[in-house]
């Protein structure tokens, strides 16, 4: 047991461990869609559907909402939103959002298991996400693990958000870990990135939000199909 996990640190337990939350601890986006096209109903647009959400998803709330108005995850389509659009678009998004968070939202397989057996070996958890803080932290309660995490830093909660290693590195700080000895588990490249660039080790789940793009082409330290194997 632990014999992967404590391989990457040479031998023993990491002094910090970081969850990414969308698609690494639960799958929001049914909640996300639905919040999304009651959104861009309201502007008297067409609904987007659960699929197109799920490949929006993954860099904060903001830029899911320019994708939706967009209808493209293009970047040269996104930057073409105006303020005029994305002002009131936003306001409604977050006023779905709020009422729709944790409704549909459900933890992966081995979540509710892993989380307090990584938790009695005494390593610090943390949550570091791209979603603001004011649903991030009503939704760890909602699924009865908020209470896991010694900290929950959101998107909004910095001057940059992942991929930029700054939330890693406050996290870090606040935790008092070195980068060495601090591990990233996510889903997506912006969490590779960011633990590259802050100098953690990185794990990342095949299962998560990756915009189509296999995970594993980001090179992760550590590539998991299944939670569980944190603690195999």
């Amino acid at each position: 047991m632990l014999r992967k996990l404590t391989g990457f640190f040479h031998g023993h337990l990491p002094h910090l461990i970081a969850f990414d939350l969308d698609g690494t601890l639960v799958d929001s986006v049914p909640d996300i869609a639905v919040a999304t096209d009651r959104m861009l109903v309201a502007l008297g647009r067409p609904a987007a559907g659960e699929d197109k959400v799920r490949g929006w998803v993954g860099n904060g709330a903001a830029l899911l909402v320019k994708r939706a108005l967009a209808d493209s995850y293009d970047p040269a389509a996104v930057a073409a939103i105006t303020e005029a659009e994305f002002d009131p678009a936003m306001a409604r998004f977050r006023e779905y959002y709020a009422e729709e968070n944790g409704r549909l939202t459900r933890l992966y397989g081995g979540v509710a298991e892993v989380l307090p057996a990584i938790r009695q070996l005494g390593v610090p958890l943390a949550v570091i996400t791209n979603k603001p803080k004011i649903f991030a932290d009503p939704l760890l309660q909602s699924l009865d693990i908020a209470g896991y995490f010694t900290l929950v830093l959101g998107g909004e909660c910095l001057p940059h958000k992942k991929p930029h290693p700054m939330p890693l590195e406050e996290v870090g700080r606040q935790l008092g870990a070195a980068p060495a000895h601090s591990l990233m588990v996510g889903d997506s490249r912006n969490d590779v990135e960011a633990a590259k660039a802050a100098g953690w080790v990185s794990a990342a789940l095949t299962y998560g939000y990756n915009h189509g793009e296999p995970v594993a082409n980001s090179e992760p330290d550590w590539l998991l199909d299944d939670f569980r194997e944190l603690i195999l």
